[in-house]
């Protein structure tokens, strides 16, 4: 069961502002959903195969296959700094 501390928590995680009206409001709606969730604990499963997906799909990626590339001046053309045919950028420490 959520208390409210809880729910504040939960909020503070997600950096969501609640306000008093908000908690008084969601505490009960959060332990509504749990107490279902214990309801879907108790239905016996037992011999129903698990689904990972809704649709029965299998290695959906497409074919990979060689095509031409980008020149170094095309892929250069929209950089907004360059130097010596490389992209240049800022410096990092």
């Amino acid at each position: 069961m959520i208390s409210r501390k809880d729910l504040e928590h939960i909020g503070w995680l997600a950096r969501i502002e609640l306000s008093e009206d908000d908690k008084d409001k969601y505490t009960p709606k959060l332990n509504s959903v749990l107490d279902y969730f214990g309801e879907l604990d108790k239905v016996d499963t037992e011999g129903v195969q698990p689904t990972y997906h809704v649709l029965p799909m299998s290695n959906v990626f497409r074919e990979d296959s060689p095509a031409k590339s980008l020149s170094q001046e095309e892929a250069l053309s929209n950089a907004p700094k360059k130097q010596d045919g490389f992209f240049k950028a800022p410096r990092m420490m």
